[in-house]
């Protein structure tokens, strides 16, 4: 793969992941208790040496920025690199970046001195584990110009993908982005028989669909970004390309998940609490790298913990856990009850003199306080939530935002340092 540099794209603004994207882009945001989004397409890459690779960054960025720089330094000895490219402007471009293609187009003056054969694209917010290394091999066999890996879709979900149609031989025929109707892709369909023999269970017929992950030859890539203005490779670069350059697909049989919405980030996350999870952090062959922290085993006292995924640096006392994550540094105090949550966790312990302070100032303590229930919630960074607290929404609970938290899909995210006062209960 020394003929290969990968491009991150880290820059959208994330918007149906509010608030967790309210003071962080959308691969920064927390996932699985200790890593960040963007951790899983850069493990991706290491573990399949790949070892440059930029991240191209533009909306609420810092946070994704710092944790990237501090997390991947290579030694002296080695040509790897993982390099941000923030949003600029230049003589040439004078806007933020518009779209997938857009990002790659106005960064190519920092990508040409790599000297790369194949480019590989990738995006920050989707959870997968993936050797790229077969789909290079295909890409170079049939002398591809453009290789997207594909995932298998019904159609009620062709929607929200870009749809393909493959022929036999698996160059791509036609691409439609995101098909407000069947009809736009009717006759694409595949039957079930086909995936015979794979781990995926499908009973119905299914379209291809885009995993939004691109190898791109080089020189090729420049000539479709030079005479194609479009903003986005799957509305415009793609399409466009069919017609004239040689596109093909590939085909992924593993687990793959995009995370759109709270109720995706929320569902992904807990099912990493399963006895047999699909995306397994314990696999000795896919290593998921993250920013260390030098923390402390847990300390737990008195506790009843079933499916949970427990942190490094956690202190928890006389409590029940079940079915949730406490990510890293999380404290929770006596008598408290966590169900079907997520707890992001603390960046800092506080120190005896906060915890004075806070005496003083009748302010609740970083963490969960004692004799609080909290079910269907993710309780972003450094949040405080008082004693006797009570979180548990109903099913099927509207929509609602309210100061410190707000409701989305039946689940109660609570924000990013918000202090919940003792005794409050949620919803109201």
């Amino acid at each position: 793969m020394d003929r290969t540099i990968a491009i991150v794209l880290g820059g959208g603004r994330g918007t149906r992941l509010y608030p967790l994207t309210r003071h962080r882009s959308k691969p920064a945001v927390p996932f699985g208790g200790m890593y960040r989004l963007i951790d899983i397409p850069i493990s991706n890459c290491l573990n399949s040496d790949i070892n440059r690779i930029f991240v191209i960054t533009q909306f609420n960025s810092a946070s994704l920025n710092r944790h990237t720089s501090m997390t991947y330094n290579f030694d002296s000895f080695r040509d790897g690199f993982v390099s941000i490219l923030a949003a600029e402007q230049t003589l040439e471009h004078s806007d933020w970046l518009q779209g997938t293609a857009d990002a790659v187009r106005k960064n190519l003056r920092h990508i040409r001195p790599s000297n790369a054969e194949d480019v590989l694209i990738l995006s920050g917010d989707h959870i997968y584990s993936m050797d790229y290394r077969p789909m290079m091999a295909l890409h170079r066999r049939v002398r591809a110009d453009i290789t997207i890996a594909t995932i298998p879709v019904i159609l009620s979900d062709a929607k929200r993908f870009g749809i393909m149609q493959v022929g036999d031989d698996g160059r791509i025929l036609e691409f439609c982005e995101k098909p407000d109707s069947e009809e736009k892709i009717h006759g694409w369909e595949l039957p079930p028989s086909m995936f015979a023999g794979t781990d995926q269970l499908i009973e119905q017929p299914v379209v291809m669909a885009s995993m939004g992950i691109y190898i791109l030859n080089h020189q090729s890539m420049e000539m479709l970004l030079d005479s194609n203005s479009g903003s986005d490779f799957g509305r415009h670069i793609i399409p466009d390309a069919i017609k004239s350059h040689r596109v093909f697909a590939f085909p992924f049989h593993g687990y793959w998940e995009d995370i759109g919405t709270i109720s995706a980030y929320y569902h992904a996350n807990l099912a990493l609490t399963d006895l047999n999870p699909q995306f397994d952090l314990y696999n000795p062959a896919f290593r998921l790298f993250t920013r260390p922290r030098f923390l402390p085993g847990s300390s737990l006292n008195e506790v009843e913990a079933s499916q949970a995924l427990i942190c490094a640096g956690c202190r928890i006392e006389k409590s029940k856990i079940r079915h949730s994550i406490l990510g890293t540094r999380t404290i929770v105090r006596s008598n408290a009850i966590i169900e079907d949550s997520i707890i992001v966790g603390a960046d800092y312990f506080e120190s005896e003199e906060a915890l004075a302070q806070n005496r003083e100032s009748h302010a609740p303590d970083v963490g969960i306080g004692g004799d609080t229930t909290i079910r269907r919630t993710i309780v972003d960074k450094n949040a405080r939530i008082g004693y006797g607290v009570t979180i548990d929404p109903p099913a099927g609970h509207p929509d609602m935002d309210s100061d410190g938290y707000i409701i989305r899909d039946g689940i109660v995210i609570i924000e990013k340092d918000a202090v919940i006062p003792d005794g409050m209960r949620i919803p109201e």
